[in-house]
């Protein structure tokens, strides 16, 4: 399986490249835009990936204009304007994800670190229990629903694709106790948790009752990073209306020494695993 482009973090590792060239050439965006007969504002836009695709034309224009002459650089350049122009299979799901994708940023994400306070992470779920919980909202449509589960299910695969993503998970007590669907969604839910906490790719610690109040009493979040050369982490964070990415350093920063005290109060993945057993031992027996 082909590991998908994420057409956002191409786009903006070209338009990066593009006001390196321009700054180095020592060009204001006004100067640059009326070398090129455009106006400041197409240039603008262009750096501020609000234009979204490059034609060919332009960006040799670009190229040329900030004197970035070497073959396989531009070639490179090239390569990534037509791997920004590509629609994800999360472009089907529009409606779902928003105008910014949540999985256009894990199609290439390398680490995945996530906090879920009250239900199993989105990655880690069954069609069932996704299916239980979209129904326990405000989608009551069944033809909704079921393109809600589709794409959840989708995301899913950056788990198993060829150099798949390393996902580290953070999840309270709270999500396995709380019963979404029935007890059989459960079991089959918990199951499935422990297979895919078997995987080399997948840690899952659990942040049990006992441990009282912790550093990650707040809204469900994850910290996803990049290859070096493509982006630096982002966070992101759903909330009720919208999902948020903060990509400041400092925002970014705060999240992850979050992370890290929870995954210090967290019990460790095998002491984990035994939990989530026992949790699911209780629930058959009932």
């Amino acid at each position: 399986m082909r590991i998908p482009y994420s057409p956002t973090l191409r786009l903006r590792l070209l338009v990066s490249e593009l006001k390196q060239g321009r700054e180095r050439s020592k060009l204001t965006v006004s100067q640059a835009g009326k070398a090129l007969g455009w106006t400041a504002s197409k240039i603008s836009k262009i750096e501020t990936t609000e234009t979204r695709r490059i034609t060919t034309g332009d960006l040799d224009k670009l190229m040329d204009l900030y004197k970035i002459n070497d073959p396989s650089k531009r070639l490179a350049m090239h390569a990534l304007a037509r791997d920004a122009k590509e629609r994800g299979w999360w472009s089907k799901y529009r409606e779902v994800f928003g105008e910014q994708a949540l999985p256009d940023f894990e199609a290439e994400a390398s680490v995945i670190r996530s906090f879920e306070g009250l239900v199993i992470p989105g990655l880690l779920q069954t069609p069932e229990y996704a299916q239980a919980l979209f129904q326990g909202g405000r989608y009551t449509d069944a033809e909704d629903i079921a393109h809600r589960v589709d794409a959840r299910m989708k995301r899913r695969e950056i788990l198993s694709r060829i150099n798949p993503v390393h996902f580290r998970v953070v999840m309270d007590e709270a999500a396995l106790r709380r019963l979404i669907g029935n007890a059989s969604i459960m079991v089959q839910q918990l199951r499935h948790l422990l297979d895919m906490a078997k995987m080399p790719n997948v840690d899952v610690q659990v942040l049990p009752f006992a441990a009282g109040s912790h550093a990650a009493l707040v809204a469900p979040f994850s910290i996803l990073e990049f290859p070096e050369h493509l982006a630096l982490p982002i966070v992101h964070v759903d909330t009720v209306t919208d999902s948020v990415f903060f990509e400041q350093p400092k925002d970014v920063a705060r999240y992850s020494a979050t992370f890290g005290d929870i995954q210090g109060t967290a019990l460790s993945t095998t002491q984990s695993a035994r939990f989530i057993a026992d949790v699911l031992e209780s629930l058959e027996s009932d």
